[in-house]
């Protein structure tokens, strides 16, 4: 049986009076891949960062069973919860294997040369271009050295804001296949994405968050035949 990785309860988040997230509640198991769909503004960023802690935000907030909701980024990110911004945040002016390894800061040496083997693995062009400075790489590379510097880390969840934001539709293709494979080597995925037809086929759940609300949620197959949604977020009309 699945055990429950990360669980929210009731949380609600606000940028001064302006309350962007209300009463949301979700939860992702072990092995998943949980998406989170919506329109741009609805609130699906922000709950992340207050996940990993970037926000303050009201509500329960557990991971691997422990009360996180106290909990500086770091020690956040030490237990196992890991997030890949929207706007990847690399480091431009530094080659590609030194931005992998400031993911493994808090491993030792013998634990982030395996790591980088693996990332190198799943991400052959990292490999080709490691000495190559970030700020010079394709977006779609961008995007893969920022998901390998996460796994640097061995994270138990990794969350991923907009991967496949701004890049061709082949590049999302790898990167939504590599998102797969990371399933299938035990790494859990919570998935915000505005591109709801490639999330919703490869999640086993989803959520659907509309102006700071879950309105809809359930299996990803399910979700995606609800009228609301083929309507909203698939670009076909509701039957």
């Amino acid at each position: 049986m699945s055990a429950r990785l990360l669980d929210v309860a009731d949380a609600a988040i606000s940028y001064g009076k302006v309350e962007a997230v209300r009463a949301a509640s979700l939860h992702v198991e072990q092995g998943e891949i949980v998406t989170i769909i919506g329109a741009n503004g609805a609130g699906k960023t922000t709950l992340l960062n207050a996940v990993i802690g970037l926000l303050p935000a009201s509500g329960r907030f557990a991971f691997a069973g422990q009360n996180i909701a106290a909990l500086e980024i770091e020690d956040r990110v030490a237990l196992g919860l890991t997030l890949v911004p929207e706007r990847r945040e690399l480091f431009g002016a530094m080659p590609v294997e030194d931005n992998l390894l400031l993911g493994a800061f808090r491993l030792g040496q013998k634990a982030a040369r395996d790591g980088i083997g693996r990332v190198y693995a799943l991400f052959p062009r990292l490999h080709e271009r490691r000495q190559q400075l970030a700020a010079t790489l394709s977006g779609g590379e961008q995007q893969m050295l920022a998901i390998g510097r996460a796994l640097m880390g061995a994270p138990k969840l990794l969350m991923l804001d907009e991967p496949s934001l701004g890049l061709a539709p082949l590049i999302v293709a790898d990167i939504f296949k590599i998102i797969g494979d990371l399933k299938q080597s035990g790494v859990s995925i919570l998935l915000v994405e505005q591109n709801a037809k490639a999330a919703l086929k490869i999640a086993d759940r989803a959520y659907v968050m509309e102006l700071g609300r879950f309105v809809l949620d359930g299996n990803a197959a399910s979700v995606a035949k609800d009228p609301r949604v083929i309507a909203s977020y698939l670009g076909l009309p509701a039957q």
